[in-house]
């Protein structure tokens, strides 16, 4: 049976929306002159922070936007100067987004109870977490495990960060893991890791809606954007899509059951 969940952080458990990135990166590209989009910003959510920008600068829009600008596409130096001014900007917020989701601090309990460890991977480097684990400690989040990209060959989509939780919690094979998030990166590492992979779209940054903003969104377009998450975290290899964090109960359910037929991920 499922022995352990890793949990991604912002946007699954903590940060509502992933939001304490998007305002970083977006005004570190301003500062050089090159607006990019919330669109832009959000696509490459998931992966480790510098990795995420240099993304960014190899959108063809924004590459040519940049070259417009400054009569080069960006190169590694340029990449260097956006995520170092990308690093402050989210230092200074860090601490004020890690309020964990409705339900996350009672699920994860209710795993406990059940026998289950919890591990858990992020896009941020190790010194950002030490911002945010103190934090979500404080409101009542504190994973078994946590494993930085920064502490492995490389994030996401790689599966190291998941082996690493697999090694640290005691827990073989992967398929007697869980992995959920956010991101369609996310996605890509649980099942390069060999994982069952769940995306969850409520709070998450492929929404990239706040709390009140989903309470308040007409009944129809909010099915709309929800469906249109859930189609890319399927296409993307998701196991499971679930609307919010606390029905995760019900899916190990199904892939405890799944397994005993033996189904395998």
């Amino acid at each position: 049976m499922i022995q352990a969940v890793i949990f991604d952080w912002a946007g699954t458990m903590i940060d509502y929306g992933c939001f304490a990135p998007l305002a970083a990166f977006m005004e570190a590209f301003k500062h050089k002159g090159v607006e990019i989009t919330v669109e832009e910003a959000r696509e490459p959510m998931g992966l480790l922070k510098r990795e995420h920008i240099a993304a960014i600068c190899a959108m063809e829009r924004v590459a040519g936007a940049w070259e417009e600008k400054h009569g080069k596409r960006p190169d590694h130096a340029d990449i260097d100067e956006l995520y170092a001014d990308f690093e402050a900007r989210l230092f200074s917020v860090l601490a004020n987004h890690a309020k964990p989701v409705p339900g996350a601090v009672q699920l994860v309990n209710r795993l406990r109870e059940q026998g289950m460890k919890i591990g858990s991977t992020t896009g941020y480097t190790t010194d950002m977490m030490h911002v945010i684990v103190p934090k979500a400690k404080k409101h009542g989040y504190e994973p078994d495990t946590l494993v930085t990209p920064d502490e492995v060959p490389a994030g996401r989509p790689f599966p190291w960060m998941c082996y690493t939780n697999a090694m640290r919690l005691g827990v073989y094979p992967m398929w007697r893991i869980v992995k959920v998030g956010d991101t369609l990166s996310d996605i890509q590492e649980g099942r390069n890791a060999g994982a069952w992979t769940v995306g969850v779209i409520k709070g998450s940054s492929e929404l990239g809606m706040t709390e009140e903003e989903v309470h308040a969104c007409d009944t129809d377009v909010l099915s709309r954007k929800m469906t249109d998450v859930r189609d890319r975290f399927l296409h993307a290899g998701a196991h499971f899509v679930i609307e919010t964090i606390g029905e995760l109960e019900e899916v190990i359910a199904e892939i405890n059951e799944r397994m005993r037929q033996g189904e395998r991920p």
